[in-house]
């Protein structure tokens, strides 16, 4: 059995007593999670993340075996996984960050009640983490097939970071006017009613799909749409599967207790969406010209590059957001 086949093993086994503990003894049925809990659910998945990163740097040498290609270099790649792992996790961990501000919209304008928050989000979130497994499956292979797919990433990446950058503000996304919405209301019988919790009931003898039925194939293909930004840009971080998979499960697994953190919050990190375009331009640079950077600077060195650039860009657009908006509060809010 080879290192990342171990590794496989143990990550399979740790997520699903994770998905057991989260579900069975830090979730409950139609009950408001309340901050206190959001609190402890997102320091559980955090910490089982640092705790992957940490068994990844144990097992870095076995792992480093299998991949060095180069006799000699083993020390130096032993650790890069790790950090492969950990700049990945991160970078996915911010865009979740704007996945967050784009479910609340979905939320506030279908009208969801609160108490149906947390089964609308685990069923939206599980059906991404399938989406986004066949998905990586797909550009792993295509990747492997025709390696020049990594320059088209690095454009794409390039355009959407841009595009991000210089987005505006009267561009805030409109579940019902969105195309995906759009087909959902022309292929499936639906009904602005939530069902008091149901995905499907009938109404004068017809059935019909709820609101909540509704919401929950916007979350997950809204999250796909962002899996087109994420995956490519851990790709350039990352060529190992171990690490593009991992890295985006973790993610997308603590994307629910975030939102339920940072819901009130995410909309006063207006600066945020440009830290994380320029951290997919920076990306995109770097799939565009790895081969040459690769000759000057050694792969181990770029790894630490992307994880100081991705905290510093993330970190610093929410500390400006929120020094911007605080110096922006009326002087009657400014004590709060």
């Amino acid at each position: 059995m080879t290192a990342h086949q171990i590794v496989y093993i143990v990550f399979s086994a740790v997520l699903v007593l994770a998905l057991v503990l989260d579900l069975g003894l830090l979730s409950k049925k139609n009950t408001t999670v309340t901050i206190k809990t959001a609190l402890y659910q997102t320091f559980f998945w955090v910490s089982l993340a640092i705790a992957f990163f940490i068994f990844l740097l144990i097992e870095g040498h076995a792992l480093a075996l299998e991949n060095v290609v180069v006799p000699g270099q083993e020390a130096a790649a032993s650790s890069q996984l790790a950090l492969e792992f950990i700049s990945a996790y991160l970078m996915e961990w911010s865009l979740s960050i704007d996945n967050i501000f784009v479910f609340v919209i979905i939320f506030n304008s279908f009208r969801v009640k609160q108490k149906h928050y947390p089964r609308v989000l685990l069923i939206g979130i599980l059906m991404a983490i399938f989406f986004r497994i066949l998905f990586i499956t797909l550009g792993v292979a295509l990747v492997n097939q025709f390696t020049w797919i990594l320059y088209v990433f690095g454009l794409f990446l390039l355009y959407t970071g841009y595009k991000m950058f210089s987005a505006g503000e009267d561009e805030e996304f409109d579940p019902h006017r969105s195309w995906i919405y759009l087909q959902i209301k022309k292929f499936v019988p639906i009904t602005e009613e939530d069902g008091d919790g149901k995905f499907h009931i009938k109404v004068n003898g017809r059935g019909v799909y709820t609101s909540l039925f509704v919401v929950v194939l916007l979350l997950s293909a809204i999250d796909l749409v962002f899996a087109l930004d994420s995956i490519p840009a851990v790709m350039g971080i990352s060529k190992d599967p171990l690490v593009i998979y991992t890295s985006n499960i973790f993610a997308v697994l603590g994307l629910r207790s975030l939102f339920f953190l940072l819901r009130t919050a995410v909309s006063k990190f207006d600066f945020l969406q440009q830290g994380i375009a320029i951290v997919l331009m920076f990306i995109g640079v770097k799939m565009l010209g790895e081969h040459y950077i690769s000759q000057w600077i050694p792969k181990n060195i770029q790894v630490v590059i992307s994880l100081t650039v991705i905290i510093v860009c993330i970190s610093g657009s929410i500390f400006y957001s929120i020094f911007v908006n605080r110096r922006g509060l009326p002087p009657d809010a400014k004590g709060k």
